[in-house]
């Protein structure tokens, strides 16, 4: 078997539903971590959870979008942590959903590419180089049906961006040992704070099983690497 065991892993767009679980997973398979988001509330109370345990956890309030930002997070990881093996890109930044599109605002469409996008492509760039050295290492990209099926504008292209991102470093970066990967989320995440399933106007996704495969991919034997993982949850007509 030519497996990978991640060390430190980075999650980049950390919040209450699948942030936290990818970090409760990783956490629980040995990983270190360091977490990244604008919510430093929310990021000090995951990784306090997180620490009890004896994990070494980082929890940087980080803008993904600005370069400077970015540049200095990683930074301080690879002082604390060392250099990364897995890192997810997790964040997006949508603006109003269902807002007609002479109403957005290019401040606003703009925005969502600059977390989206070019915060992945900032986040992949400053760990590339050390993956390149080892010849291994994993990135995961967070799409979702937006990113095959237009939906919500501002959302929807950048999702769209995104998948093309990931697409374009596999093809660059497979060949030199390093996993790119991108997950399709086909369907509404079930945040901590939501109730059951029945509150729901659709069945929800339980971002811990989210999270086991992604741990999945992480680990894939490289004669059978997955470019692309479409998960949905069950329901009563596929495709709906």
């Amino acid at each position: 078997m030519n497996t990978f065991t991640p060390d430190v892993a980075v999650i980049a767009g950390v919040g209450p539903g699948l942030g936290a679980s990818l970090a409760r997973k990783f956490v629980k398979e040995g990983c270190r971590i360091a977490l990244l988001a604008r919510s430093s509330e929310f990021l000090e109370r995951l990784s306090a959870e997180l620490r009890r345990d004896g994990t070494e956890t980082l929890a940087i309030p980080t803008d993904v979008g600005e370069a400077e930002q970015v540049t200095a997070a990683f930074s301080h990881i690879r002082e604390r942590l060392g250099p990364v093996d897995l890192l997810v890109n997790n964040a997006s930044a949508s603006g109003p959903f269902g807002q007609p599109f002479a109403e957005i605002t290019p401040e606003s469409f703009a925005r969502g590419w600059q977390v989206g996008v070019l915060g992945s492509f900032l986040c992949s760039q400053a760990v590339v180089p050390e993956m390149l050295k080892r010849k291994a290492g994993c990135l995961l990209f967070t799409g979702a049906t937006s990113s095959v099926r237009g939906g919500a504008l501002t959302f929807s292209s950048a999702k769209f961006a995104l998948r093309g991102l990931a697409q374009a470093l596999a093809k660059e970066l497979w060949p030199q040992g390093i996993h790119v990967a991108h997950i399709v989320v086909d369907g509404v995440i079930r945040e901590l704070e939501v109730g059951g399933e029945e509150q729901a106007a659709e069945p929800l996704m339980n971002p811990a099983a989210i999270a086991e495969a992604y741990w999945s991919l992480a680990k894939q034997d490289r004669s059978a690497w997955s470019l692309e993982l479409d998960l949905r949850p069950h329901r009563e007509k596929f495709f709906e």
